[in-house]
């Protein structure tokens, strides 16, 4: 097919000098100063360009993107529903209808009753291009709903309250919410977070209902830039939680949900580099902290001397303690082992024995659901693998024994023993054992000669599970292997995973990637050209990282919201995100071997005369996390500086934001694009 010109962003002279060293920016004007506010005729007369330039490209496509559409959407159960779940006198379900992109909430009466449309997602985001629900809170005598939503990306959102007796709605309405909402013991009001002017959530405030959003009482404030203030509840809603911290610090308080306006209960002052969380059970509070080993303890406390901690379990090299739940007649523990997710069942009393859940597969995605009342006795599970579609189950707690409720149904058929999945262990360069998860059609002939997908992301201490997805069949049979590379960086195998991975660390994160395909072709998965590679946000930076490093691996590059303009990013300490980043990336503003490192791999800094692969590059207009221009600036360079000539794409979603596209059906069909571009990019 012919391509047509793609347009070119011009260069406008551009430097800034820290630590003695001056650094050219010639596409720094694609930042607009106004930023959240894009008014510049300029930089909207680019990005549509570049959307005008993607869609020509793409048309030639649309009838392989089409026909991937209606694949992926006929795997999707359209009049799907949840398992309903009890939460005091009433059962809760949601429920898409047919052609439905978004849900509507449910519930009736345990004892009997007609159903009740408590919230209408569909009717609230009625002609609008974007529509996202964030936070929902029922009150706890059932009468109230407090949701939150957000109509254009920006992670703005607006509290409303309904009465769900009348289903009218009370007149306040409070923008700018960042947080979650949790009502207080008498109902009469709810605690939630604002977003100030950097969108950082720096406090913590109290709305009573009827009253002026403007005269909320403020009952916590953070004054340090780097933390963020949320607020949520103990698992018994006696104790309104008030946790700040950044990714490596943190600090708890506790008010009365019968006394919101009692001073805050200060369970451990923030010691740097410690992390904890809080649940209680009677008196006793139950801490989940790092404060010995990187892969947590738990420990107890009174409430009288909350600070005056015990241990209760301790930390193990093997076994890594994510989290834990309190319920009235035990406690559930999360970890993780060997990589794979596990779930214990403990007794308050220390000496009776711990009983663990076993689950079949040798690798999976496991965990609690929904499980809001505290005096439970089964326990609503989630359940998949790479191979077998989610599955929710009750766990009786008392017995053992695990009901399934709900296998995810798969309208146009799924027959799992056509596919295998592994997990398998390659040898990264400095002698680290990296886990990898594969799935591949039974019949995949290991001789080099079929393609790959790799996935990863690799920052934050966030683990990529390894679990079902009804589009990747799209590519598993069109002859694929799918992997999924469990990089440093990522807590996969514990925190000192996510640990290796961060600051002075942060270069295995993309050695280990690289390190996985060369396995992957070594053993003949694949072979080199024939890879596919994805990465969204820091697994964005990932795919700028490798392109620059060895891009003669890879056949097709999608790189979604992409923060590759890292340099800039952490020198700027006015963008929302920059100052809580710093104990992730490091402080380049104050610190020389910081801005050393980061200048040593950021992306867009280090673009280079060279052969590139096939790229998708995509973006968000009204994103706050990774902002608009960071991939509108590196397709920019990248067009002005790569030698080759393969197609390369930015595509900018004018109205929306970090998370793409809204709506069920609208995010199919940009998948549904990125895999018409990978099969169009490796001749499939």
């Amino acid at each position: 097919m012919t391509i047509p010109t793609p347009p070119v962003a011009p260069r406008r002279p551009h430097s800034f000098t820290a630590h003695g060293i001056t650094i050219d920016d010639p596409y720094a004007w694609l930042k607009d100063p106004g930023y959240p506010e894009v008014t510049d005729f300029d930089i909207l007369g680019y990005l549509a360009a570049e959307n005008g330039y993607f869609e020509a490209v793409m048309a030639p496509l649309k009838p392989m993107t089409d026909a991937l559409y209606e694949e992926m959407k006929a795997r999707i159960k359209e009049d799907d529903r949840s398992v309903p779940q009890k939460d005091g006198d009433w059962l809760y379900w949601t429920a898409f209808e047919t052609g439905g992109q978004y849900r509507k909430w449910w519930r009736r009466l345990v004892a009997g009753g007609p159903d009740e449309l408590i919230l209408d997602e569909p009717a609230l985001a009625a002609g609008k291009e974007y529509f996202r629900l964030g936070a929902l809170s029922v009150s706890n005598d059932g009468r109230l709903l407090a949701y939150a939503i957000d109509d254009n990306g920006s992670e703005r959102f607006e509290v409303r309250i309904k009465n769900l007796a009348t289903g009218e709605h009370y007149p306040e309405v409070i923008p700018g919410m960042l947080s979650e909402i949790v009502w207080t013991a008498d109902d009469s009001g709810f605690l939630y977070g604002l977003a100030n002017d950097q969108w950082r959530t720096d406090n913590a405030r109290l709305h009573r209902l009827g009253t002026d959003p403007a005269s909320d009482i403020e009952l916590f404030k953070e004054a340090d830039d780097g933390f963020r203030v949320g607020v949520s509840e103990t698992s018994d809603r006696r104790w309104i939680i008030i946790a700040t911290g950044d990714h490596v610090t943190s600090e708890v308080y506790l008010v009365p949900a019968s006394d919101p306006l009692a001073p805050p209960k200060l369970v451990s002052a923030r010691v740097p580099g410690r992390e904890y969380d809080v649940d209680t059970h009677g008196d006793t509070l139950f801490i989940h902290t790092n404060d010995t080993h990187p892969n947590f303890r738990l420990c107890t406390a009174s409430l009288d001397a909350p600070g005056e901690w015990e241990e209760r379990i301790a930390a193990s090299p093997d076994f890594y303690l994510t989290g834990i739940s309190c319920f009235k007649d035990f406690l559930v523990i999360d970890g993780r082992e060997d990589g794979l997710d596990q779930i214990e069942i403990h007794s308050y009393d220390a000496a009776t024995p711990s009983r663990r859940i076993a689950f079949p597969e040798a690798s999976y995605d496991a965990g609690l659901g929904d499980n809001p009342e505290y005096d439970m006795r089964v326990l609503r599970l989630g359940y998949e693998s790479m191979v077998t579609p989610g599955t929710v189950y009750d766990y009786d707690v008392a017995s053992g024994d695990m009901t399934v409720l709900k296998v995810q149904e798969i309208p146009s058929g799924y027959d799992a023993s056509k596919y295998a999945t592994e997990r398998l262990k390659i040898t990264a360069r400095d002698g680290t054992q990296v886990p990898v998860s594969i799935v591949y059609p039974r019949d995949f002939p290991r001789d080099g000669s079929r393609p790959l997908f790799l996935y990863a992301y690799g920052a934050y201490g966030y683990a990529i599970p390894p679990g079902f997805s009804t589009g990747r069949l799209s590519l598993l049979d069109r002859g694929f292997a799918y992997a999924i590379a469990h990089i440093r960086g990522g807590d996969d195998l514990g925190q000192q995973w996510y640990l290796d991975g961060k600051l002075d660390k942060r270069t295995n994160t993309f050695n280990d990637f690289v390190d996985v395909a060369r396995g992957l072709i070594a053993d003949q998965w694949t072979s080199a050209g024939r890879i596919a590679i994805a990465g969204r946000s820091a697994g964005g930076e990932l795919m700028g990282a490798v392109v620059n490093s060895d891009p003669e691996l890879w056949g097709a590059v999608i790189a979604d919201v992409p923060f590759v303009d890292v340099l800039n990013t952490m020198m700027d300490a006015d963008l929302p995100l920059t100052p809580g980043e710093w104990p992730e990336w490091g402080n380049p503003i104050e610190d020389p071997k910081a801005f050393d490192l980061i200048r040593s791999y950021s992306p867009y800094d280090n673009v280079t005369a060279q052969a590139y692969p096939p790229m998708f590059i995509s973006g968000g207009l009204n994103d706050p996390r990774v902002t608009y221009w960071e991939p509108a600036k590196w397709a920019a360079k990248l067009r002005a500086t790569k030698t080759d000539d393969n197609v390369l794409l930015l595509k900018t979603n004018m109205g929306a934001g970090h998370g793409g596209k809204s709506g069920r059906f609208e995010s199919l069909r940009e998948a549904a694009e990125e895999h018409a571009f990978v099969l169009w990019q490796l001749k499939i």
